[in-house]
């Protein structure tokens, strides 16, 4: 079911963008914050609790998928949508990110990537047309082209050979597309180069993508290098099309990014966090194994309304953790998304209002602190 991006304003002191679409009937407003749902579910939480926080699209991981229960198995089922029943949007990200986690350098050809099934070492091939197909055959409703994602620092050398093979891929990729109820995404990789960012956007809006994404950032890079990679790549993104930047969800890249243009993000962080017992508030991460929570009957945060928030405290949320016990992470996870979620909506009304940097700034000082240097590494 494919949806048509509505760009409503710009900011006309940065480059935010209020946005929306229509999916389903209902109207789903941007930027907005993805949670991961690498094998068809986000971890620990069910689909009506995460449409309850106020979900919109969701992202489930396509080398999982491909490998348990296998493409077909969910094509037989009617597609990700029925298999998993959410009747929201879903984005399947397209196995790149695998690519720079599992896949030797040496193993990485033009004609595709030679890596092993992490499950069982069984060798596996894949290529941009590969990936291209899986997608269709779940049936999400964006889908991500094949690129390589590079780590950070590399060489100018290796990134410009990547750009032109993520390049390749990508037109390799649109032509074996052929699905009339998907849409397809462009990656704009380039390193930290700003002629490479720009060569790869402009090629990719050539091919006329549905939509398009920054990628190859939060690969170990500082904060102000990110900034510069999608400010390098934004500005020569379509005003009327989609701009999702992948795997970035620390709160103020949320707020930075925005600003410099991105309408979606997705990152793992808010479930992995919740399963080692940390919850965002809006004076920082707080870790609730700490003593300190132990004899602590506040709820986590008190400006969230949250099912976990309404319902338990730090001391009951701290017995489930230390206890292993998987409500707490459930509860944890539940408050983390919805903390992210309620970012993004004051994120929105700060558009609306043209103010955003204010909003930052007092942001940053409640949540980070007066000492907080965003060249850090806080990923």
């Amino acid at each position: 079911m494919k949806f048509k991006y509505n760009l409503e304003q710009k900011s006309k002191r940065n480059n935010a963008r209020l946005g929306s679409f229509i999916y389903n009937g209902k109207k789903y407003e941007t930027p907005m914050f993805m949670p991961v749902g690498t094998n068809a579910t986000v971890k620990t939480l069910s689909p009506e609790e995460i449409k309850e926080i106020g979900c919109g699209i969701i992202l489930a991981n396509t080398y999982h998928l491909w490998l348990r229960p296998g493409e077909d198995i969910v094509a037989q089922a009617g597609g990700l949508h029925k298999f998993m029943n959410y009747d929201g949007p879903i984005l399947t990200d397209s196995g790149g990110f695998q690519v720079f986690s599992l896949a030797n350098p040496k193993d990485i050809t033009d004609e595709g990537v030679h890596f092993k099934n992490h499950l069982n070492g069984d060798k596996l091939f894949l290529t941009p047309e590969k990936s291209i197909d899986i997608q269709m055959k779940l049936g999400s409703d964006i889908v991500m082209s094949f690129d390589e994602c590079v780590k950070w620092p590399s060489t100018r050398e290796y990134i410009e050979n990547s750009v032109n093979r993520t390049l390749d891929w990508a037109k390799r990729g649109k032509e074996v597309f052929t699905s009339k109820d998907q849409m397809l995404f462009g990656i704009v990789q380039g390193g930290e180069y700003e002629d490479l960012r720009e060569k790869c956007a402009k090629e990719l809006v050539k091919m006329d993508f549905d939509g398009y994404s920054v990628g190859g950032t939060s690969v170990g890079e500082d904060k102000k290098t990110m900034y510069k990679m999608v400010s390098y790549a934004t500005k020569y993104l379509p005003d009327d099309k989609l701009r999702y930047l992948m795997g970035v969800g620390d709160p103020i890249d949320l707020i930075e990014n925005v600003m410099r243009g991105i309408d979606i993000f997705d990152c793992v962080s808010p479930t992995r966090l919740a399963r080692h017992g940390h919850a965002y508030t809006k004076h920082g991460k707080i870790n609730l194994k700490n003593s300190s929570y132990k004899e602590d009957f506040s709820k986590i945060d008190e400006n969230c309304n949250c099912y976990a928030c309404k319902h338990y405290t730090k001391a009951y949320i701290r017995h489930l953790i230390t206890a292993n016990e998987t409500f707490g992470a459930r509860l944890l996870s539940i408050h983390n998304i919805a903390f992210l979620t309620n970012l993004m909506q004051d994120i929105r009304e700060n558009i609306k209002n043209d103010t955003l940097e204010e909003f930052r700034d007092k942001f940053i000082l409640e949540y980070y602190g007066e000492d907080y240097d965003y060249e850090q590494k806080n990923y």
